[in-house]
């Protein structure tokens, strides 16, 4: 048995979406996790609910405890309650690796792979920085205080075939960009007039006539649209040959995505936003996806994960993890790349990842040339930074047995 003993979280003020939680046991293994966005009520529900369950209980009981965590009427979605039991979930199985001195991927089943290909997403170091989350208010656009090259939003935005030359000598073959997003706020994502369609598509026109085929291109819609303005972008972004559009509508009527998947050659990618394998069975059976996305630190955790990656296998439906949030995110979904056979690539944020990503974790995914594999050392294979507890900003929050 391995004893669960305190429960810590762990929050800066200067990333206020951010939170980790340390599952402490009684053998002197610590086991990590993180989620995104409202991490006051993240914390909030771990302490207040999570806690009083899981406090001396058998960390090693992974299955059922993904169960009662979700609550005694169940819950779905990717809310508050969803991405704290997310959070503890893949702390948990960091311990099952720890515990067994496995890296996670062979405690989640073994390796299909040693790496996996990248793609960027072509965020800049101060993306969704403030609470106010996915707006262009939130943008963090300032190239005049970038801390190193890779400001990518900024890039993608004004020099587009720059950047994807600077990806591609990287060794980067594949970028995500977001150029619609100013034209869905303006009217509510329920119309996009000519000359705001022709400024959202100058992007990939740069990219094409810089790198040509080269470069693989996806496009998020950041489901900000409705029905038939997603369908008029999709069909005008038709000659572009991308890899992917994603998220073009709202995630509350799923079946909304299955009107957009018949109507468009281009592929169709969502699911992030989701929580739980029901919403995501359902997704599957109603739509002819081209991939579906995963947030392994929003909708369930490992445990969740492992479930959907084969659901879709079944369907001959490739499967990827989310990154654009923090480092145990990219951690965790590396090690599902690792195990899941039906992944063919991993999202990055490459401004996170050689910039901030550093500072919080002690080991970080390895990227070389346009791949990442794993990091070594069991579990996750990764450890909060003893400097984040330095920080003025730290705000740390415990739930002990006993107490």
């Amino acid at each position: 048995m391995l004893k669960i003993t305190e429960i810590e979280t762990v929050r800066l003020d200067n990333m206020p979406n951010l939170i980790w939680v340390n599952v402490k046991t009684d053998q002197g293994l610590i086991g990590l996790g993180e989620t995104f966005f409202g991490a006051a009520a993240v914390e909030a529900h771990i302490h207040e609910y999570i806690a009083d369950y899981l406090l001396g209980q058998n960390a090693l009981e992974i299955e059922r405890h993904s169960h009662r965590m979700t609550g005694y009427v169940g819950r779905g979605g990717s809310g508050a309650e969803m991405r704290a039991m997310s959070a503890v979930d893949i702390a948990l199985w960091d311990l099952l690796g720890q515990y067994s001195n496995q890296p996670l991927y062979q405690v989640l089943g073994g390796a299909s792979r040693d790496r996996i290909r990248v793609y960027n997403t072509c965020a800049g170091y101060n993306y969704v920085r403030k609470p106010a989350a996915q707006v262009t208010a939130n943008f963090g656009l300032n190239p005049s205080s970038a801390t190193g090259p890779y400001e990518d939003l900024e890039g993608f935005l004004n020099e587009a075939g720059e950047l994807a030359q600077s990806l591609l000598d990287m060794g980067i073959n594949g970028m995500k960009i977001w150029p619609f997003d100013f034209a869905a706020e303006a009217s509510g994502g329920t119309y996009i007039s000519k000359q705001q369609l022709k400024t959202a598509i100058l992007p990939f026109e740069k990219i094409r006539a810089a790198v040509g085929d080269k470069m693989e291109i996806m496009c998020e819609l950041h489901s900000l649209w409705n029905v038939p303005t997603a369908k008029l972008i999709c069909n005008a972004l038709e000659d572009f040959d991308l890899t992917w559009i994603e998220d073009p509508v709202r995630m509350d009527h799923l079946g909304n995505v299955g009107k957009i998947t018949a109507s468009s050659k281009t592929p169709i990618a969502v699911g992030e936003l989701l929580g739980g394998r029901g919403q995501f069975r359902d997704l599957i059976e109603k739509s002819d996806l081209g991939l579906v996305i995963m947030d392994i630190v929003w909708g369930g955790g490992l445990t969740e994960a492992r479930k959907v990656a084969a659901y879709c296998d079944f369907h001959s439906l490739p499967f990827s993890g989310h990154d654009c949030t923090g480092p145990v995110a990219l951690a965790a979904s590396t090690h599902m790349a690792m195990h899941a056979p039906n992944i063919f690539v991993q999202e990055v944020v490459r401004a996170f990842y050689y910039d901030w990503y550093q500072e919080l974790v002690t080991n970080l995914p390895p990227i070389d040339n346009g791949y990442i594999s794993a990091p070594e050392g069991s579990g996750l294979g990764m450890a909060l930074n003893p400097d984040v507890y330095k920080r003025q900003d730290l705000r740390v929050r415990t739930s002990k047995l006993g107490e």
